[in-house]
């Protein structure tokens, strides 16, 4: 059981980490977000895991999401594709890719 205060630490430990979190861990902050009632948070959460991807998020989320979409149901949280935020609202090219 995390407290408010220990889930977004861990939150922020692991979006400073270079590596993506493995889906267990992702899993188990998930059940925290929910424990704590904290649906905005674990969106957030979700989306900083997608950006950690980087060039290879094609490859890493999909496993991610396979991963993960069973607890996500249960836990009654959205995907990021269900609710539009696969891509920001205002997205831009990215310049080095032009």
């Amino acid at each position: 059981q995390f407290d408010g205060w220990e889930l977004r630490q861990l939150i922020n430990y692991i979006a400073a980490d270079d590596g993506v979190p493995e889906p267990e861990i992702i899993i188990e902050v998930l059940k925290g977000c929910r424990n704590q009632n904290d649906y905005a948070l674990a969106i957030r959460f979700l989306e900083v895991v997608r950006l950690k991807g980087g060039k290879k998020k094609g490859i890493i989320w999909p496993y991610i999401m396979q991963e993960i979409g069973p607890t996500m149901e249960e836990l009654g949280i959205s995907t990021l594709k269900e609710m539009g935020y696969e891509e920001p609202e205002l997205w831009l090219e990215n310049v080095d890719d032009m």
